[in-house]
């Protein structure tokens, strides 16, 4: 069945056409990924089919009683109002039923006349019906499920009012997601979540019950989501039945036929016209002229006006041109931490670190928010100093920063002014640099606080580009830029001679770029050296090996438990740091044998690999019996 039927709209701002003439259908418990470049409308329409405005023409029907949730602004609550009791709204109606109950108990309790107390009991037992088939005896569980998957548990007792913009918009995604709306419509519902988040967003919206609509430049997440893909183009809509990754291949063979038939067609009116100059030429040479001739070039010429011209298809559409060039390279050691620790208000984020990049690496950070991901990126850039161990950056290093706040939204800057602050180059220099970056004519003088969030990335990139340069840091590179500028980031930053390290919540940006990654969990920092999967599946055996261990402790009997001596603390600092240097051995055998593809060495590596397993095991043992 239908839920969303979009017929024949429009819209204009300012004078300027956004899209005319679209027409689609959502039908009921689909999941539509709707994809294009920034710019092209994606906002403007998810608003359409909200409510939250209003089409220039066209309808858009909905079924009847559908409700509709999309998280556009955040709403205002009181001061007094904590984030719990913000997610606890979305059981406005239920939490009304438990007021009730709580009131007939109450005056249950107290009734002697037992007429009257049946009555309550009817009542009561009603109510209860009611609030259990709706769910009620679920709201903590149900609460606990989404502040656990967007990892938003510290913020329950914060008052809301007092939360950050990207905090208030985790909040009131959890909101939406406890509403569970008949049509859920999300605009770029990860940029504020961490990889994990994502991952359990990911997997909470195949099994949700509603009809779900999404604008993502996640490659990923829409393969994981989305069975349909809306494309907006030109103003003009096309739609897909397949994932984003079918969607990509249909929309460059459909491209390709519509090319060779537009091709086909060219050929067809140059022999057409071709052919009516002919018949004319030989009707005038004709002495008299031939009317005939001429009539049949006439009704040539008329066919060839009737004809339905095909339009030529865009199949290289303009992109950024980005070429990074490296200065003189740096020495083989980048950037070191040794022991580094670090902690705010009291609170260690991290201690213990030791990092080690080195020439040409390309090194990732990853890690759910707030386990200090951005921090160890501007202990990097000595922008923060350790509490305990040492930040070293090695010689003839030339670092480009690209941060997560990029200009200040109070820039009175020009776009052309803002770029030659961080480049030396003339004003005719700098608009041919801006124009391979897509800012053309007059839009280099557009204030950057006008710019979006994705220009406003451009516009740094283009900066990094003529920077003298050898070792680039970026924070959440990909937030903002649509999926085309996002290959084009990654072409850019694969041919990029220099070292590179990023925070990043990406998997596809992580997978194509990074063969080393540091995964901060549980303060400490774990070094990868593979792509962001094989990292996840080695962080999975290590975490499994820890719930092993704490298990086995728990099973110790008190005797073992009572403080140790001297002596035992120092046996199990010894055996602990044995039992560290037999996991990274474990976790590179396993690296080694993925790669390796001869029968014999395979043999050899697995009888090592079984070796150290056992030796893993008897030091478990140990450590228990010490």
């Amino acid at each position: 069945m239908i839920i969303c039927s979009v017929n024949h709209i429009a819209k204009m701002y300012g004078g300027n056409a956004v899209f005319e003439d679209i027409s689609f259908e959502i039908k009921e418990k689909e999941r539509v990924g709707l994809v294009g470049r920034n710019g092209s409308g994606k906002t403007t329409l998810i608003r359409l089919l909200a409510g939250e405005e209003t089409p220039d023409a066209g309808q858009i029907h909905w079924k009847k009683g559908a409700d509709v949730g999309y998280l556009s602004q955040i709403p205002d609550y009181e001061d007094a109002t904590t984030t719990k009791d913000v997610l606890k709204s979305a059981f406005s109606q239920l939490l009304e039923v438990e007021a009730h109950m709580k009131k007939c108990e109450g005056e249950m309790a107290q009734e002697v006349d037992a007429g009257k107390l049946q009555k309550l009991i009817d009542v009561y037992g009603n109510l209860q019906d009611q609030f259990t088939i709706n769910g009620g005896y679920e709201i903590e569980s149900n609460i606990d499920k989404i502040v656990h998957g967007l990892n938003i548990h510290h913020l329950l007792g914060q008052r809301f009012s007092q939360l950050s913009g990207g905090e208030k918009t985790k909040v009131g995604l959890g909101l939406m997601l406890l509403q569970e709306p008949d049509l859920l419509l999300l605009d770029e519902p990860t940029n504020h979540l961490d990889l994990l988040a994502v991952e359990w967003l990911g997997a909470f919206l195949q099994d949700y019950n509603g009809t779900v609509l999404i604008i993502s430049h996640d490659r990923y997440f829409l393969d994981e989501v989305v069975n349909k893909v809306i494309d907006l183009e030109d103003g003009d809509v096309t739609t897909y039945h397949t994932n984003f990754t079918g969607f990509v291949k249909e929309k460059e063979e459909r491209l390709l036929k519509e090319f060779q038939a537009y091709e086909e067609q060219q050929k067809k009116i140059k022999k057409m016209r071709e052919a009516i100059k002919r018949l004319r030429d030989w009707a005038n040479r004709a002495n008299p002229p031939n009317a005939d001739l001429h009539r049949r070039a006439r009704n040539m010429e008329r066919a060839l006006e009737r004809m339905e011209k095909l339009q030529r298809p865009i199949l290289n559409r303009k992109k950024m041109n980005l070429e990074m060039d490296v200065s003189d390279r740096s020495g083989k050691d980048v950037i070191m931490l040794k022991d580094v620790a670090k902690q705010f208000d009291d609170q260690p984020l991290f201690q213990g670190v030791h990092m080690h990049v080195t020439y040409q690496d390309r090194a990732a950070i990853i890690g759910e928010n707030g386990t200090g991901k951005s921090t160890l990126l501007k202990l990097m850039l000595q922008q923060l100093v350790p509490d305990e161990g040492e930040v070293r950056v090695g010689r003839n290093v030339k670092i480009g920063y690209l941060s997560q706040t990029i200009f200040s939204t109070t820039e009175d800057e020009t776009v052309i002014e803002a770029f030659r602050s961080g480049v030396n180059v003339t004003e005719g220099e700098a608009r041919g640099i801006l124009a391979r970056f897509m800012f053309y004519g007059y839009s280099v003088f557009q204030n950057v606080s006008q710019l979006s969030g994705g220009e406003r990335m451009r516009l740094r990139l283009a900066q990094l580009m003529y920077q003298d340069i050898n070792l680039l840091i970026l924070d959440e590179p990909t937030n903002h830029l649509d999926i085309e500028s996002r290959e084009v980031l990654e072409e850019a930053l694969d041919d990029f001679q220099g070292t590179l390290i990023a925070v990043s919540h990406d998997r596809y940006f992580l997978n194509k770029l990074f063969d080393k990654i540091y995964w901060i969990e549980s303060k400490k920092v774990h070094c990868f050296d593979g792509d962001y999967t094989w990292a996840k599946g080695k962080m999975g055996e290590l975490r499994h090996r820890t719930v092993r261990v704490s298990e086995e402790k728990k099973k110790a009997t008190p005797q073992e438990l009572k403080e140790p001596t001297k002596q035992r603390r120092s046996d199990n600092d010894n055996t602990e740091k044995d039992l560290a240097a037999l996991e990274e051995k474990i976790i590179a055998l396993d690296q080694v044998l993925s790669e390796t593809t001869d029968l014999e060495e395979l043999q050899q590596l697995y009888q090592e690999k079984e070796d150290l397993e056992q030796k893993w095991e008897t030091l478990c043992d140990q450590l228990e019996g010490q």
